[in-house]
């Protein structure tokens, strides 16, 4: 498993955004591409900003202040020095319009993943931006994107680093894709015996334009049942995923489940399918797989399906106490709230309840812990708390005759186990949120300003 790691960005923007918040967001994964904030600063009068938030892969960052965005890969481990520069005045910015403005990224050298990044965006302008703006005909892209390859493979011999080589190849892929150069070329060359690099920006791209659209055309090969069927009338991932099973680059797994869950996130938004079907289907997804990927993947989704996402409101909820009074979420209105789910039927939802304890010790005066156990039996309940009596934070028991609609169905729950941060003011900071083990607690120390010392020192 990797561990996060501290990421610190010290800038210097335009006095002209003096005053002025900056935020940083990532995406919670790059199938949803639902964005969310990490950290946020105040930049001061002289432009001086710092932000730092932890992260246990390479990823872009989404720096925004007002609608003036900005985009560039942090790594684990690394402090950065960046510029923001004044806006273009020649523009018109007196609309709501995003306006997107490249960041300066101090004291790298050509081997930096942004400086390399750079430098490939503009062996591709060389090749793809015609002077005269001239239509590019798919076979003068296809000759364009093969002469690239040969550059980057050329260029970039000696780099070694691997995040920036799948970049390169993906990137490449990313414009086959766009001019259809073929399935067969496309997943084959790219997709098949090869690892799903569910964390890696360009890959994902690449996989999103690749699988577009599938499910529709192979489904329109099929005879009898129909794609519309299953998920309109039936509803039934089981009959989906056999309806796709035997399709020749879908035999894996992995793959088949997020070929599916990419088309299911479109079909959400598409008029031929019926949403609160499609939400069915994630929803069964969700429960099944065993893949931790597709079901953070699948938890996004239905986070934003039921209206969970970050921003929203917390819902209202009811729960029992250990006493077998009622506890209602007015109870902790106020504070930070940090919310999970769990059951003792489920391991993995045990597993962090040791760490949940250690960050109550740590955090218990500023935010509370909430626990909502899932049980169908209270008296598997009673007994965990009976052999667990160190656990001192508020631990309540989800099912009770006298509600209708339990905390679990106010949060959209499915399975046996979710978390859920909740903001000062009621609303969902992180929906789902990271569990324990996954690093809530990097999130902990951004919001309640609890500094930790970056490993490893100097700005690249």
């Amino acid at each position: 498993m990797l561990l996060a790691q501290n990421v610190q960005i010290k800038g210097r923007a335009h006095t002209s955004y003096a005053g002025k918040v900056i935020s940083l967001y990532t995406a919670t994964d790059f199938i949803t591409n639902i964005k969310q904030k990490e950290t946020e600063d105040t930049i001061a009068a002289d432009g001086y900003f710092e932000l730092a938030f932890q992260s246990a892969y390479t990823q872009p960052v989404f720096l925004k202040i007002g609608n003036v965005s900005s985009q560039f890969y942090v790594e684990p481990d690394f402090v950065y020095g960046i510029t923001i520069p004044e806006l273009d005045k020649q523009n018109d910015y007196h609309n709501d319009a995003e306006l997107s403005v490249n960041v300066g990224i101090l004291g790298t050298d050509s081997t930096e993943l942004n400086a390399l990044t750079f430098d490939y965006q503009e062996q591709f302008n060389k090749l793809f931006l015609v002077e005269d703006n001239r239509f590019l005909g798919r076979a003068a892209m296809f000759k364009r994107a093969d002469s690239l390859q040969k550059i980057c493979d050329k260029r970039y011999a000696k780099i070694t680093n691997a995040y920036f080589k799948a970049y390169v190849q993906y990137s490449i892929a990313a414009i086959n894709a766009s001019v259809s150069r073929g399935e067969n070329y496309l997943i084959n060359g790219y997709i098949l015996n090869k690892p799903i690099l569910y964390t890696h920006y360009a890959y994902m791209q690449f996989f999103n334009a690749a699988f577009k659209g599938y499910l529709n055309a192979l489904a329109s090969k099929h005879k009898g049942q129909t794609l519309y069927n299953i998920v309109n009338v039936k509803a039934n991932y089981k009959l989906l995923d056999d309806f796709f099973k035997q399709e020749t680059f879908l035999k894996k797994d992995s793959l088949r489940e997020l070929v599916i869950l990419r088309n299911l996130w479109d079909f959400y938004f598409a008029s031929d399918f019926v949403p609160d079907a499609v939400k069915n289907l994630v929803s069964q997804l969700h429960t099944k797989t065993h893949n931790k990927e597709h079901k953070k993947i699948s938890a996004t989704m239905l986070a934003y399906f039921n209206k969970m996402q970050v921003g929203s409101a917390m819902p209202s909820f009811s729960a029992v106490n250990k006493a077998g009074a009622m506890a209602s979420s007015s109870t902790f209105k106020g504070k930070w709230i940090y919310l999970n789910f769990f059951s003792t039927q489920n391991i993995e939802s045990l597993k962090e309840m040791p760490k949940l304890a250690a960050l109550k010790k740590k955090f218990g005066d500023k935010l509370f812990f909430v626990s909502i156990c899932l049980d169908d039996s209270l008296k598997t309940y009673q007994s965990y708390l009976k052999a667990n009596p160190k656990y001192d934070w508020y631990i309540l028991y989800n099912n009770d005759i006298s509600i209708t609609k339990t905390a679990k169905d106010h949060f959209c729950v499915t399975g046996t186990e979710a978390y859920f941060l909740i903001s000062n003011l009621g609303y969902l900071s992180q929906s789902p949120a990271l569990a324990p083990s996954k690093g809530i607690e990097y999130k902990f120390n951004t919001i309640f300003k609890i500094r930790q010392r970056t490993t490893k020192t100097g700005i690249r």
